[in-house]
């Protein structure tokens, strides 16, 4: 059956944006390119296409959601560049048997920036010296090369689309992780911008009650008391030009003070008057 055929068969009644899973194993492609694959697949999340004579990926559409695509047993030899193009989110990839014969074919995979698993079982290039050391280096962003990661453990069951999932899960986390500790940041610093205001007010207070009227009249007294030790005694000035400073100072401060009395005085029957 021809690709565009076998595709037109999958649909099964749906239109092209409902499909996220598209399985054309073992059809015929069009002189070893895509044919019948369009960009109106835009939620298009997962691809195989094994063994259907492909050369080429170069007629492959946008396809910004895929994140696993399968090539296996096919023939192609090159042309992995379009691959970042047409699969920016792609995460695993498997070329197992087709005629990939050394890293510089592999190289243009690094700008996958989210390609987590490739596989090439099955092609020349696995024969080469430090194969796996190779790859790993050309392309730190894997963390597993035929199924084994750098420290030779292998990986979870591959085919499962859980393991995808939970490679998507594990960087959701690391986002929400980091938003956290950002919202701590900003708490801790609202926190701090409040703790210093309720310093500041207390400090305006504090002001207050050290300029106020009885404050410095206290203060006066006390500065009369002070000057004992030159020959005034407590609470005399024989100076007469100093007993008159000082009284209309006094003066001054107690009517000032009587004022304030007043003034409290009279708030509330203003406030009787506005009820009235």
């Amino acid at each position: 059956m021809d690709m565009d055929k076998r595709i037109h068969l999958e649909l099964r009644n749906r239109t092209p944006s409902e499909v996220k899973e598209l399985i054309l194993d073992n059809c015929r492609s069009n002189e070893g390119k895509i044919k019948g694959l369009t960009n109106e697949f835009e939620e298009l999340e997962f691809l195989s296409t094994i063994n259907v004579g492909l050369t080429s990926v170069a007629n492959l559409p946008k396809l910004n959601k895929l994140k696993k695509l399968e090539l296996s047993d096919n023939r192609i030899s090159g042309g992995l560049e379009v691959l970042a193009e047409k699969c920016p989110n792609l995460m695993h990839l498997n070329l197992s048997g087709n005629k990939i014969k050394d890293l510089g074919t592999i190289e243009p995979l690094k700008k996958l920036e989210n390609l987590k698993i490739l596989d090439l079982f099955n092609c020349e290039v696995t024969n080469l010296n430090n194969y796996r050391q190779n790859v790993f280096k050309l392309l730190p962003q894997l963390r597993y090369l035929d199924g084994y990661d750098q420290d030779e453990k292998e990986a979870p069951d591959s085919d499962a689309e859980g393991f995808i999932e939970g490679l998507d899960d594990e960087e959701e986390d690391e986002d929400e992780e980091d938003y956290d500790e950002d919202a701590q940041l900003v708490e801790d610093e609202e926190e701090d911008e409040e703790e210093e205001d309720e310093s500041e007010e207390e400090d305006v207070s504090e002001e207050e009650e050290v300029c106020g009227p009885g404050a410095l009249l206290m203060s006066g007294v006390h500065l009369l008391s002070s000057e004992d030790e030159e020959g005034y005694n407590d609470w005399e000035v024989d100076d007469e030009e100093d007993e008159e400073h000082l009284g209309g100072m006094a003066a001054f401060l107690l009517l000032a003070e009587e004022e304030r009395g007043q003034k409290r005085k009279r708030e509330p029957e203003d406030e009787g008057e506005e009820d009235d």
